[in-house]
């Protein structure tokens, strides 16, 4: 019979040897292989070795201080290959200060990319990253001067007189993934893993390169004994299996808990038991973004404001079965953890594989997606991953704003330090934020505005005083909260001048109820040409 290779993991951190592409699997500290990737950090800082490694990851993967945290070394990581760090504090100084080479591209490209390299392909056409950032003849996803003159890893190809990027391949040394059991064979089951991720492409991707795979898990059973169904990966792929020791603090289904079988869809809590958003500026914010639901609508949530409070919302409102609530992650329906636990939720009604769930963001096009909100510009252009020496990266972003049907991006007016009282109906600024959001031009280009017009789709700006839309001319204010003044408190704190609209109006005053439901009606679902 068959038998799986089982090491420890110390034995699994020597199989990486120096200048590897190293891929792990993982979204937050979601399905991070932890054991093996704190041996790999206390091998280099013991001995120096494995160094100069490529770090390709599609998602960000930790809580701030583990994940690939532990990677966070100079001369251990030569280059970085990725799609968002903004949980990743060690990984956003060393990119800043050129400390490694680094590169960001979309977070479903990533992903999907295993997919085409597993297949025998040199990369991946896709339509995603035009106009962005990402794009060659813009930045080319290089993060820092380090990178700058180093080759491109993304070109643009024609195919039918339209353009497309291509993202170029990039072969994997050492595959590393993570399950919750395995049989003697090494049959893998991912079954209490808060996410399905794209585990079995990046696999197939190594295997097609002759890479190694190396699996931890929790615990291993008989051979014979998993249903054939629940095997994400056959044991034929994984060269070795490292059964975590001490799983209570190296195989934690997310970071804030050790395990919890309402995020794995083994059970459903009561729907009450689910506590309600505080209000703040933030679930306010959140609110008047609410109120571009409509019945049917399947909605999108990006990090931040977004993903912590418009989920919660909803249940509050007794509106969750009416629409179709998703996250980048794959999850489909309940409510959403936040923060350090982004991804996940409770009482689901699907969860699909990443790449999969991109391939719906990038084909169809999601109905709504609500993104946070750090730039923008005059032309309606958006930056929402990179401010000042803070290079958080793309994530999911890119993939799903540039063929979602609507966009609605969510965030403080300011930034900085901002104070605000909501009562009586009426926001009063108590400290205004010291850094300017509503600028001439975005520091990177996230999302392009006259793209967005081009092709028709919907874009509102939901600030706390402040509400805009794209139209044909530019950046429109549409509304204000009761108690702001125009001038002083809008015009005068943007860099550019907006489009006032003749129907300027005031945002409904039952937003600012502060305990209990608001009242969300839903919209009916409007025609689409």
């Amino acid at each position: 019979m068959l038998k799986a290779n089982f090491i420890s993991a110390k034995e699994a951190a020597s199989r990486v040897k120096d200048g590897s592409t190293i891929c792990p699997v993982a979204m937050t500290l979601v399905s991070a292989s932890e054991s093996i990737l704190k041996e790999l950090e206390t091998s280099f800082v013991k001995t120096g070795h494995p160094f100069g490694l490529t770090l390709l990851h599609s998602c960000g993967q930790s809580d701030r201080k583990d994940g690939i945290q532990h990677l966070a070394h100079e001369g251990m990581v030569k280059r970085i290959i990725g799609s968002h760090w903004g949980l990743q504090p060690r990984w956003m100084e060393m990119i800043a200060n050129s400390k490694v080479e680094a590169y960001c591209l979309p977070q479903g490209q990533i992903a999907q990319l295993y997919r085409s390299m597993a297949c025998g392909l040199p990369g991946k056409m896709s339509k995603v990253g035009l106009g962005t950032f990402i794009d060659p003849r813009v930045e080319g996803g290089k993060m820092n001067e380090r990178t700058k003159p180093l080759p491109d890893i993304v070109d643009i190809i024609s195919y039918n007189n339209q353009e497309y990027m291509f993202y170029k391949e990039v072969p994997i040394d050492v595959c590393l993934i993570r399950g919750t059991l395995c049989d003697e064979m090494g049959n893998l089951t991912t079954t209490e893993e808060a996410m399905k991720l794209e585990v079995l492409p990046a696999v197939l991707a190594a295997k097609r390169y002759g890479g190694r795979v190396i699996a931890q898990v929790k615990q291993v059973i008989q051979t014979g004994s998993i249903n054939p169904k629940d095997v994400t990966v056959p044991g034929v792929f994984i060269d070795d299996v490292v059964v975590c020791e001490n799983p209570m603090e190296d195989h934690r289904q997310t970071s804030s808990w050790y395990f919890d079988p309402s995020y794995c869809g083994q059970v459903r809590v009561p729907q009450g038991n689910i506590q309600p958003a505080p209000f703040n500026e933030r679930k306010f914010i959140a609110r008047r973004g609410t109120l571009e639901l409509y019945h049917g609508a399947v909605v999108n949530l990006g990090t931040g404001i977004p993903n912590d409070m418009v989920g919660k919302i909803c249940n509050e409102e007794g509106v969750s079965d009416d629409i179709m609530i998703t996250v980048e992650s794959g999850i489909y329906g309940g409510v959403q953890a936040g923060g350090i636990d982004f991804g996940i939720g409770q009482n689901l009604y699907a969860m699909i594989g990443h790449h999969e769930q991109m391939d719906y963001y990038n084909g169809a096009g999601v109905d709504i997606t609500y993104m946070g909100l750090g730039e923008l510009g005059e032309d309606g252009s958006v930056n929402s991953t990179k401010m000042g020496s803070r290079c958080t990266g793309a994530g999911g972003f890119i993939d799903i704003t540039q063929n979602a049907k609507k966009i609605v991006f969510l965030g403080t007016f300011t930034a900085g330090g901002a104070k605000y009282e909501f009562a009586d109906g009426k926001l009063t600024i108590l400290q205004e934020g010291k850094i300017c959001k509503m600028v001439k031009r975005v520091a990177q280009l996230s999302f392009n505005g006259p793209m967005a017009r081009e092709k028709g789709q919907e874009v509102l700006i939901v600030t706390e005083r402040a509400v805009f839309r794209l139209c044909k001319e530019g950046v429109e204010l549409m509304e204000i909260a009761p108690g702001i003044n125009l001038q002083t408190q809008v015009l005068d704190q943007m860099d550019f001048q907006p489009i006032v609209s003749p129907k300027l109006k005031l945002m409904d005053k039952k937003l600012f109820i502060r305990d209990g439901a608001f009242g969300l009606e839903l919209k009916e679902k409007p025609e689409r040409k």
